[in-house]
C-alpha cells in the first residue's frame, strides 16, 4: 500500500460557472421537496403531481447545461463519457436483483463508490442517469421519477465532496456516508409522497397552513413508520454491506480505469 492520494481525474470538471448552476439546481430541487413545510398549497394529489414535470424539466437542463458547458471547455472527452454510459448501464441492470424487496436497493452502493472516484460533477450526472436508465428497464416512469433522479443526483454529489482519506478509513467513511444515503433518499422520497399518500383526514397527513411544527412532528412519525424503519434500513444494511466487501476492488477497479484512461490528458495523433 503507498500512501500516494493520486488527485481526482478530470472527468467533469467544476469550474466556477458550471459549480454555481450545479449549486443553485440543488438548493432549488432541495426547496422542491420541502415546500409542504413551508408553503400553503392545496394538499391533493392533482396539486402535487404537478411540480413532478417541473422539476423533471428543470433536472434534465442542468444536467445537459453541465455537460454541454464542459464539453465546449474541453473538460470532458469521449472516455468519460463512454464510462458514464457504462456506470449508467450497471447500475440499472443492479436495480432489478433488488427489486427493492425488504430495502435491497444494489443502486447507491456503486453510485457512492464512483462519485467517490470522478468527482462531484460526476457523481451528480451519474446519479440521474442511473435513476433514470433503470427507471425505463423496470417500467418505474412515473411522476416520482424526478424527484428520484434529484435525489441520487444529491447523493453522488455528496460523495464526490468527501474529504481525502485512505485504507479502512477511507472505506468506514464511505460505509458511513452508505448509511447515510439511504436515510437521506428516504427521507426525501417520504417528503415527497407525504402531503397526497398520508391524506388530510388522518394524524399523520398533511395540514395545508398549520405551524411548521405540527406539520413536522406528523412528517416525523409518519416516515417513521412508513419508511425508516423498514425501506431505508434495509437499504442502509445493503449499501453497508456492499462497500464493505465490494468497495476496495471497485475503488481499486475505478482508479485503474481512470489512470488508463488519462482524463482531461491532451490527445495527440501520430503522423503517418
Amino acid at each position: 500500500m503507498t500512501d500516494f492520494l493520486p488527485p481526482k481525474p478530470r472527468t467533469i470538471r467544476l469550474t466556477p460557472r458550471p459549480a454555481l448552476v450545479l449549486t443553485t439546481a440543488s438548493l432549488l430541487g432541495l426547496a422542491m421537496f420541502c415546500w409542504p413545510l413551508f408553503a400553503n398549497p392545496r394538499p391533493t394529489a392533482a396539486a402535487h403531481t404537478a411540480d413532478a414535470p417541473f422539476v423533471f424539466m428543470a433536472t434534465l437542463p442542468v444536467l445537459i447545461l453541465v455537460v454541454l458547458a464542459e464539453l465546449s471547455r474541453g473538460g470532458i472527452d469521449a472516455k468519460a463519457l463512454a464510462l458514464l454510459g457504462v456506470l449508467s448501464a450497471v447500475n440499472a441492470g443492479l436495480r432489478p436483483l433488488g427489486a427493492g424487496t425488504g430495502g435491497i436497493e444494489l443502486v447507491f452502493f456503486l453510485l457512492v463508490l464512483a462519485g467517490r472516484v470522478f468527482g462531484p460533477g460526476f457523481g451528480f450526472v451519474l446519479g440521474s442517469t442511473s435513476l433514470f436508465t433503470s427507471a425505463l428497464l423496470t417500467a418505474g416512469v412515473g411522476p416520482w421519477l424526478p424527484f428520484q433522479m434529484l435525489a441520487s443526483s444529491l447523493i453522488g454529489l455528496g460523495a464526490g465532496l468527501l474529504p481525502r482519506a485512505r485504507g479502512k478509513a477511507e472505506i468506514a467513511m464511505l460505509v458511513a456516508y452508505g448509511v447515510f444515503a439511504a436515510y437521506f433518499f428516504g427521507l426525501l422520497m417520504s417528503l415527497w409522497s407525504w402531503p397526497f399518500l398520508a391524506g388530510d383526514s388522518t394524524q399523520l397527513g398533511f395540514v395545508a397552513g398549520a405551524p411548521l411544527l405540527e406539520n413536522l412532528h406528523r412528517f416525523a412519525v409518519y416516515t417513521v413508520l412508513t419508511s425508516t424503519l423498514g425501506w431505508d434500513t434495509g437499504r442502509a444494511i445493503t449499501n453497508a454491506v456492499a462497500i464493505v466487501l465490494l468497495g476496495p476492488a471497485i475503488l481499486a477497479v475505478l482508479r485503474r480505469a481512470a489512470r488508463r484512461a488519462a482524463f482531461g490528458a491532451p490527445v495527440a495523433f501520430d503522423q503517418l
